[in-house]
């Protein structure tokens, strides 16, 4: 699996795709947390944006590989392991996007509620923040693996039913990426730090199964 994740992260630097991604969520960033904002609610910011950028990496991993290189890796390695590094390797390229968001929020925000009237531990709330941020990750991920092959095997709707997934699990008060987020400005408003155990335990299962569902469904159908 180590020789499987460096060839998948091989391929996804040396092709670029990973640009339009990084680029939207530094866009991302630069909108949402401004210089004095209170940390929380720029932790929520931080950590909704990677939910569209996580269904985005996703797919790049998970189609990268051309046709008849990844008949050839699948026939080495099983197709279900090739998957799962695809799908890994988004994991880890939205996680240093996370972290990146992290510091640029404890850089520029302000560890005060969302009045400045009362302190807020910076320490718990750069854990909730990157808690939160791994739960839309998580959840992102997901939604990229349902929408992309092999689940989704015409590429056409890839884009539109991602992103219209994306969207409504960010607003939609049942989405535990919805909850994760909405706790953190919820806390702003009072300088209490809310850590997103449960909509993080929600994501990890959901994440889990569909990656999995996925793996084995590569075993059944070509590319």
């Amino acid at each position: 699996m180590i020789a499987l994740l460096r060839y998948q992260a091989a391929l996804l630097i040396g092709s670029h795709r990973w640009l339009p991604p990084v680029i939207l969520y530094a866009a991302f960033l630069a909108v949402g947390v401004q210089s004095g904002a209170p940390i929380l609610d720029a932790f929520g910011w931080a950590a909704a944006g990677l939910l569209p950028v996580a269904v985005w990496l996703t797919r790049v991993c998970v189609t990268n590989e051309p046709p008849a290189a990844r008949s050839c890796t699948a026939a080495a390695a099983g197709p279900g392991r090739v998957h799962l590094a695809c799908v890994l390797t988004a994991v880890g390229a939205g996680a240093l996007l996370a972290l990146l968001g992290a510091v640029v929020v404890l850089l520029l925000s302000d560890p005060h509620s969302g009045d400045h009237r009362v302190a807020v531990p910076v320490l718990p709330a750069t854990t909730a923040g990157l808690l939160a941020a791994l739960a839309c990750l998580l959840l992102g991920t997901a939604i990229g693996t349902l929408c992309n092959w092999p689940v989704l095997r015409n590429p056409g709707w890839g884009i539109p039913t991602g992103l219209t997934a994306a969207l409504l699990l960010l607003v939609l008060g049942a989405s535990p990426a919805n909850a994760a987020v909405t706790g953190l400005v919820t806390g702003s408003a009072h300088g209490t730090v809310n850590t997103p155990w449960l909509p993080l335990a929600a994501t990890v299962a959901i994440a889990a199964a569909t990656t999995a569902a996925a793996c084995a469904l590569t075993s059944r159908r070509t590319t």
